[in-house]
């Protein structure tokens, strides 16, 4: 099958609690990959360290919605919020809070193309 013929589906897995990682890689890479219709459909999974990040920074959750409003799918890992107690902040700020291990296997196995930072 041609790629042109798959769906182009992209997943970002951000785990990099470092701020400049997010402002000058991961967030502007995945916004622009959807807006600039470089993708058919973006996720971004926030997991592991970079969920403290999200919930602490506001200028972040204020980017990640942002990009929310532009049509780029916010997850975040449950387990990883619960782990660092900010689970009810990225809930408020509208992220979809969830067990992330099965759907993420299910979207690589369905064949998604995925980075990590």
């Amino acid at each position: 099958m041609d790629r042109d013929d798959m769906d182009k589906s992209l997943c970002i897995i951000w785990s990099s609690p470092d701020p400049e990682v997010a402002d000058n890689l991961v967030l502007m890479y995945a916004h622009n990959a959807l807006k600039k219709l470089w993708w058919d459909r973006v996720r971004l999974i926030i997991w592991g360290p970079s969920a403290r990040l999200a919930a602490e920074d506001e200028r972040i959750r204020a980017r990640l919605s942002e990009m929310m409003a532009d049509g780029v799918e916010v997850w975040a890992c449950r387990a990883c919020a619960d782990n660092y107690g900010v689970a009810p902040i990225l809930e408020t700020a509208g992220f979809n809070v969830l067990y992330v291990g099965e759907p993420f296997t299910e979207m690589l196995q369905s064949g998604w193309t995925q980075l990590t930072f």
